[in-house]
């Protein structure tokens, strides 16, 4: 048994200035608490595997899937399907910080999806 926390887990950065840090991380389930800077956002992509549940801790997420945009107050989250594009983001003035569960394990499994029509004008 071994209690987990950021404090004594494997640490990593992502896009300009995103933490993660991997709480579980197994082949057949992860758990990633992940931490967003304000005016922060994650590549739109999707997993060819992997069933994802968004669970904001602290801030306002705001969660794109699909074409459909849902905000994401504390103690509130949203499922991904594998399969479905989506992407993490945060347009707020706080930090947002998030819970990012994976089954099975997502690192790999990972299709970046090419930008909107609607983005490139």
């Amino acid at each position: 048994m071994r209690k987990r926390s950021r404090a004594n887990v494997e640490h990593y950065r992502w896009g300009e200035a995103c933490d993660g840090w991997h709480l579980v991380k197994q082949p057949e389930m992860s758990v990633i608490q992940e931490r967003m800077p304000p005016g922060t956002e994650e590549t739109r992509h999707y997993h060819a595997r992997a069933r994802q549940f968004f669970f904001v801790l602290s801030g306002v997420a705001t969660m794109e899937i699909a074409g459909q945009t849902a905000e994401l107050h504390p103690q509130e989250g949203i499922e991904v399907p594998p399969g479905v594009p989506h992407q993490m983001q945060n347009r707020s003035t706080q930090p947002v910080e998030f819970l990012v569960i994976s089954q099975p394990f997502a690192q790999g499994d990972r299709v970046i999806v090419p930008a909107r029509e609607s983005e490139k004008a």
